[in-house]
């Protein structure tokens, strides 16, 4: 600098100055950090998907029985009798994929309550993986539920919660949930998302592996009949990402709204009061009943539902639940199209249920007499058309 320039020197003293900045390395806006893992919750977790997952592994599938038809006839028809599983039903398969569903969201927490809305066999199910892991287990259900179901609930250190009107069931489990701090399962929305549908041995995938070696290892339809909605969502969504041709029935029984809500393309569709086939058909249509999925529905009278599981005890020697005689009933209808047709090939049903929890319902002449059900004329008709061919 030479001596003519003046000496260049800061602001003067008590001159706005700008604000001194952050020290060389340092961040001016922190980073805002919560921490919530926590050990002891992981550990737990852990242990119970395990658990959850090796009773997949000690439960053998399935089996698939055949239902005697004419041979001349060229067409086979198999039941896949989910009554095998642990607890007795289809939805075992649906209770682990719900606790699965619900551990891995990190949902079910320990010593909280699961709570489900459920008309009986989910129930029965849910208790016995809540009674596996170590959570308590409410069942809200209906006070019409059968009594041997609400005694496997209690078995398996499950809470049975009634309600007079099922249409309440689901607010109430709710409820239940806010109130205890517990985790409300709520199989009517979740099913249909929490099933791999795309494999690992779902019940579609061990049908068709189960079809390999048959005359007919492509069925024509299958017959699955809906509560949640979730069976007939899984095997519809399998079918179309293997691009087999399966067409995929869903029937539905008496006092439920789904067929109503299919056939009319109406999502809010309801019904007045409870399906006396407990287990399928509701009073709403449910958010995981994937109606886009499905190919074709039935609206099955309840007489014939029960007329078709009395057929069934005297053709296979076993008894089942009321929603396996609606599939039977309706496979054995397009069983009769195919005969009419001249097609040969092979259709799938499902025993959902044991008989022996409706005893006093399905099996009882005076509880069909109180309701009004004259199986007789159905009873008939399949006789005359395992005799014949020709359907009524």
């Amino acid at each position: 600098m030479s001596s003519s320039e003046p000496a260049r020197r800061g602001p003067a003293a008590g001159a706005d100055a700008p604000p001194a900045g952050p020290p060389a390395g340092s961040i001016a806006v922190p980073t805002v950090d919560v921490d919530r893992s926590d050990p002891a919750y992981r550990a737990w977790l852990k242990e119970a998907v395990r658990k959850v997952q090796a009773d997949a592994n000690r439960s053998a599938d399935t089996h698939l029985l055949r239902f005697p038809l004419p041979e001349q006839w060229g067409i086979d028809l198999y039941l896949k009798d989910e009554s095998t599983h642990p607890t007795g039903s289809l939805k075992h398969r649906l209770a682990r994929s719900l606790f699965l569903y619900g551990l891995c969201n990190g949902w079910i927490r320990p010593d909280r309550p699961v709570i489900e809305a459920s008309s009986g066999s989910t129930a029965v199910s849910e208790a016995y993986f809540a009674k596996l892991i170590g959570v308590p287990f409410i069942a809200v259900m209906p006070r019409t539920t059968s009594a041997e179901k609400c005694r496997l609930i209690e078995f398996h250190g499950g809470q049975c919660h009634f309600v007079d009107d099922s249409r309440k069931m689901y607010e109430e489990s709710a409820r239940l949930a806010a109130e205890t701090g517990g985790h409300y399962m709520d199989q009517f929305t979740y099913a249909e998302r929490a099933t791999d549908w795309r494999g690992n041995n779902n019940i579609a995938e061990s049908i068709y592996q189960q079809l390999r070696l048959e005359r007919y290892p492509e069925p024509s339809w299958i017959v699955a009949t809906a509560g949640t909605g979730g069976t007939s969502a899984t095997i519809a969504r399998y079918v179309h990402y293997m691009q087999y041709d399966t067409f995929i029935c869903v029937p539905d029984p008496e006092n439920s709204c789904f067929f109503d809500g299919w056939n009319d393309h109406d999502p809010l569709a309801t019904s007045d009061c409870g399906s006396r086939i407990e287990g399928i058909g509701r009073p709403r249509m449910e958010p995981s009943f994937v109606t886009g999925a499905v190919d074709r529905m039935m609206k099955v009278p309840d007489a014939a539902s029960v007329a078709a599981v009395r057929a069934l005890e005297a053709a296979l020697g076993r008894k089942a639940g009321g929603s396996t005689g609606t599939g039977l009933w309706s496979a054995l209808k397009i069983v009769g199209e195919m005969v009419e047709q001249g097609r040969r090939g092979s259709v799938v049903t499902l025993i959902c249920d044991p008989g022996d929890r409706y005893l006093d319902k399905y099996y009882s002449d005076a509880w069909l007499a109180e309701q009004g059900l004259d199986i007789e004329p159905y009873a008939t008709a399949m006789a005359e058309f395992l005799r014949t061919g020709v359907w009524p």
